[in-house]
């Protein structure tokens, strides 16, 4: 099958199975703006999908296999779609070019010059965020897709008309091998997805075979914290800038840290041993300052102006769901945290202790239970941080429940830690729990990557 190439010069006809989603939406919507001709199917109407149809998009809801127009040039699909799809069986019956969402967005990539690709275990999209804020008050008119709702965007895109784009590169399924960013960035380099991946040598190895991607004229920017970082950096070809908030022999340093009375960070950047400038944040911890640094490496590396950085970060309150205060009820500060490793919860807990509290409540929902099984002795480690936890049961997303994992284990591995902790398994009784043993001044986080944000939510009546 010949290689489709997808060029802004030559719009084509373009199927996408699976339309819906916050990814696949947001290219379709792209790429329709380009003069693309776009359709696609999902498995139900949502906001996003009528976001679509009012763009002109056609969707088709329920797959079936002549929904397939006769003169589509290309169809695109989601890993998560199965070859016994009907969509994608007809699409391979007739011959037709497919490319997987990954595969397409590294070809879109070859139509800017200016692509800065946000990898790493963690702060992906708030690194994205903060580069967004900081190009958009620079007036670089930047064209972005990231993983979150961006108040900024009103959306998780944003459709530019320059030559720089600001993208999140997520290393699960190796994904992102299909970029070939001029610039990207490797936040930190930790075990996670050991679904997929074997151990953390694999995990760094696929970052190093990422990082080979980048063309000799481009830039690398990692934290040099991250755990044998040489071994990713070795043999590149590119431009390399290190930065960090602990070690001063990195090109970018963060140093006299300090936060303010919300918790707020403030640091002074040295480059290259010089002082260079004093920075102000308005997003709370620590891992916060590092992502920020990132971002400035970037920014001081492409010569965008100095003001600008410092507006665009003081003016980036934080991505949807990242320590995102949501309300105050009867004095409890209500929380809410995308946390789901033991490294993030650590971040956010460590966060939290420079905000004003009295006590820190934490209610934990596990995502997965792979991850759960894993980590168990590391979550109980980094969840024992808080005053009080409250474990509900495993969110299980794409897996199924084979009875090896519960959130029992969790609580007695809090237990042993002499932790006060709760299990509570249905939201209202956690809600009616919290209402007669939190008091004014506490702090609740609820925390997770599932729904557990619905529990502060629904205290706040929102």
């Amino acid at each position: 099958m010949d290689m489709f190439q997808i060029n802004y010069d030559s719009p084509a006809n373009l199927y996408f199975i699976g339309i819906g989603g916050i990814s696949m939406s947001a290219f379709a919507e792209l790429l329709c703006s380009k003069g693309f001709h776009i359709k696609g199917s999902d498995s139900h109407e949502s906001a996003i999908t009528r976001h679509l149809e009012s763009l002109g998009i056609d969707v088709f809801y329920g797959q079936k296999a002549d929904n397939i127009p006769g003169d589509t040039d290309l169809v695109v699909y989601t890993a998560a779609i199965s070859e016994d799809n009907p969509e994608y069986a007809e699409a391979v019956r007739r011959g037709l070019p497919m490319m997987v969402r990954a595969e397409m967005i590294g070809q879109i990539m070859k139509n800017y010059d200016n692509t800065i690709a946000v990898s790493g275990t963690h702060g992906k999209t708030t690194a994205t965020s903060i580069l967004t804020y900081i190009y958009m008050a620079a007036e670089l008119d930047p064209t972005v897709s990231v993983g979150c709702i961006l108040d900024i965007l009103n959306g998780n895109l944003r459709i530019g008309h320059s030559q720089n784009w600001i993208m999140e590169a997520c290393e699960y399924t190796n994904s992102f091998f299909h970029f070939n960013p001029s610039t990207a960035i490797i936040l930190n380099v930790e075990e996670d997805h050991l679904d997929f991946f074997k151990d953390i040598n694999d995990i760094r190895n696929s970052f190093h075979l990422f990082a080979k991607k980048i063309p000799d004229d481009g830039l690398l920017v990692i934290d040099r914290d991250i755990e044998q970082y040489e071994t990713i950096t070795d043999g590149l070809t590119c431009s390399i800038l290190t930065y960090s908030i602990t070690d001063s022999s990195a090109d970018f340093y963060a140093d006299n840290i300090n936060f303010n009375e919300n918790g707020f960070g403030m640091f002074d950047l040295y480059i290259n041993g010089k002082y260079a400038e004093h920075f102000e944040l308005s997003v709370v911890g620590k891992h916060n300052i590092s992502n920020s640094l990132a971002a400035i490496c970037v920014a001081y590396a492409q010569k965008v102006d100095i003001n600008a950085i410092k507006t665009g970060l003081l003016s980036f309150r934080g991505a949807d769901r990242r320590f995102q205060k949501k309300g105050v009820i009867n004095g409890i500060t209500v929380i809410d945290d995308y946390a789901h490793h033991p490294s993030e919860i650590n971040a956010t807990l460590d966060a939290a202790k420079n905000y004003p509290h009295n006590r820190i409540v934490c209610v934990f929902q596990p995502h997965t239970y792979t991850r759960t099984k894993n980590f168990l002795k590391d979550f109980a480690r980094s969840l024992s941080k808080a005053d009080m936890v409250i474990v509900t049961d495993i969110y299980a997303a794409r897996e199924k429940d084979t009875g090896e994992i519960s959130s029992k284990d969790l609580y007695n591995e809090l237990k042993k830690r002499n932790a006060e902790v709760y299990y509570i398994s249905s939201f209202d009784d956690i809600k009616n729990f919290i209402l007669e043993n939190c008091i004014n001044g506490d702090m609740l986080i609820t925390m997770g990557a599932g729904d557990i944000v619905s529990v502060g939510e629904s205290l706040l009546g929102q």
